[in-house]
């Protein structure tokens, strides 16, 4: 692996005085997409509020490119080369297409990363001057993920892109995000409870629960459902 992009060290967050995480601690090098899973209520999507910076952390460490940023606002660490894309789908719906690219893109040249991400995501080509609210699910999720990447992030934060989404179009996000994270050598951390989708794509896999990672799984681990079930808690 190379360098790393993200280490959390015994992190611990959560609502109020409910606590979530409980010590989770790992790395991300660059270049490596790992997956998150764990059944829900487990702290998968308040692990990725806290690394944004969302939640505050009560207790414990996160660095990106070596550098602790674990007060800092989400704001800086989006600036930093934080992109974040929540379970839901994270666009601005009464915002055309092109609009949310735009508010994604940070680069100012004539033909930026909005411009290159439409040769990646052609479905969006077609709906530039639409309503991001009138797309279907599927096409908003497409949208969330670019606008995000539009910002060309060091680190790419992913909740459950599958929710909700028909297959054909999880296969195309996840052929995109495969040869994205090769030609531009992205870091992602992926939350998901789609074992296919997470086995087709990660280099490591990390099993939460009741917000600790409890194991760390080759994606070949993820062929055997029973083993799976085990080491989630079943």
């Amino acid at each position: 692996m190379g360098q790393g992009v993200l280490e959390v060290e015994n992190l611990h967050a959560g609502y109020g005085r409910i606590g979530i995480l409980g010590g989770v601690t790992f790395s991300v090098a660059r270049g490596e997409l790992v997956g998150v899973l764990g059944h829900n209520g487990m702290g998968k999507t308040t692990l990725l509020r806290a690394i944004v910076g969302e939640l505050p952390a009560s207790a414990g460490r996160i660095r990106y490119m070596g550098k602790d940023v674990t007060g800092a606002r989400t704001a800086a660490r989006a600036r930093a080369g934080m992109g974040y894309v929540p379970q839901g789908e994270g666009v601005f719906p009464r915002l055309t297409v092109r609009e949310n690219l735009r508010m994604g893109e940070l680069a100012s040249t004539e033909r930026g990363p909005a411009a290159e991400l439409l040769e990646h995501f052609p479905i969006l080509q077609p709906l530039l001057d639409r309503a991001a609210g009138t797309l279907s699910g599927g096409e908003r999720q497409v949208l969330a993920l670019a606008r995000c990447l539009a910002g060309r992030p060091g680190l790419v934060l992913l909740d459950e892109p599958s929710d909700g989404v028909q297959p054909s179009i999880v296969e195309d996000i996840a052929e995109r995000l495969r040869t994205l994270r090769v030609a531009w050598n992205l870091t992602i951390l992926l939350v998901e409870q789609d074992l296919e989708l997470v086995a087709s794509l990660a280099q490591r896999v990390l099993i939460m629960q009741k917000g600790r990672i409890t194991a760390e799984l080759p994606p070949s681990a993820l062929d055997d459902p029973a083993f799976v079930s085990a080491e989630m808690g079943l």
